[in-house]
């Protein structure tokens, strides 16, 4: 989906500077000394507009959160509601996912979130899905032996390939449903993408995927 551009977009990024990490390279293994505490650190990939990390960050005081997102108009939003609700345990990027290993050491991050990722409906496009080996490789680097990839998603073929993509990556996975909103989960964040499906009754996938240590399948 098109972004339109956003007036004043600089401006407003500048106002946000207090929580919009600029220089992530400075931060390699020192990332709780960012946030001042020894609180895990949960990272979302494509945060959007903001909902869920805010939400997320409401919720839970005592975990610290990075959202990454790669398109200045949208993270400002995301920004500017975190500012506006005072949330002091979320930072943000502006940055494409396939530099998380470049920017966070092993054990760094506990857990991930890839809320609706954009499907790349093309099986040429397969390399470019958040849940690719080539992705999932990335993320290894940055996790700990059973630490989470937490996934939800509108799109069932998209489901499907992740499914498939974590199981041969080493794994686990847990508390999969076909339709969240009418399953026993407790606790879920809803989404700016996740509202607009359930508006029109779509149903929303959703698995948690254990980190069982590295292993190259191939």
């Amino acid at each position: 989906m098109r972004v339109r551009k956003k007036k004043n977009c600089a401006a407003r990024m500048e106002r946000c500077a207090a929580i919009h990490v600029t220089e992530p390279e400075r931060y390699k293994g020192r990332w709780k000394e960012l946030f001042g505490n020894d609180n895990p650190i949960h990272i979302e990939i494509g945060c959007g507009k903001g909902s869920f990390v805010c939400g997320m960050a409401q919720k839970y005081p005592d975990i610290n959160f990075i959202a990454i997102e790669k398109v200045e108009d949208v993270i400002v939003m995301a920004m500017e509601k975190a500012m506006g609700q005072g949330l002091e345990n979320v930072r943000f990027m502006d940055m494409d996912a396939e530099k998380i290993d470049e920017f966070f050491e092993k054990g760094e991050i506990s857990r991930i979130y890839l809320n609706f990722s954009d499907p790349w409906k093309k099986n040429k496009q397969a390399k470019r899905r958040l849940t690719h080996k080539n992705f999932l490789d990335r993320y290894k680097k940055v996790l700990n032996n059973g630490d989470h990839i937490w996934f939800k998603t509108d799109n069932k073929q998209l489901f499907e390939f992740s499914l498939n993509s974590f199981a041969a990556e080493n794994f686990k996975l847990e508390n999969i449903t076909l339709d969240l909103h009418n399953s026993k989960f407790e606790g879920n964040v809803i989404t700016e993408y996740e509202q607009r499906f359930l508006d029109l009754g779509q149903p929303i996938y959703r698995l948690e995927a254990v980190y069982l240590g590295w292993k190259d399948s191939r």
